[in-house]
């Protein structure tokens, strides 16, 4: 469970407007961070075009690389920390250029210039 991997994960219970089932997630945390079985994590939602412009949204085409099916999207303002009970299977990795684009959007989320 090492940081830029893809891993299907359940996100349920939530409350109110939080990204909801079962669905892959991008482990964000570095490796040499934290004590508790907790991994941070962005969940990746389909891809819808209407989001495809918004600065906090990262579009993933499907590979074998990424493990992933369909056209999807990583979701950089529903960023948390899970248990790693939570998580099913390892799907796939992202690459490095495109971790650079999530930690792009991370800062815009989190007004970091």
């Amino acid at each position: 469970m090492q940081q830029k991997e893809i891993w299907l994960i359940n996100l349920d219970p939530t409350v109110g407007a939080e990204i909801s089932k079962t669905r892959p997630a991008v482990i964000l945390n570095s490796d040499n961070v934290g004590v508790l079985p907790l991994r941070l994590i962005a969940p990746i939602t389909d891809y819808k075009s209407h989001y495809k412009d918004v600065p906090w949204m990262l579009v993933l085409q499907p590979n074998a690389q990424n493990g992933l099916r369909k056209k999807s999207m990583v979701d950089l303002f529903q960023v948390r920390s899970v248990s790693i009970q939570r998580l099913h299977r390892k799907m796939g990795i992202i690459t490095n250029q495109q971790f650079v684009r999530v930690q792009e959007a991370l800062q815009h989320v989190f007004g970091i210039d």
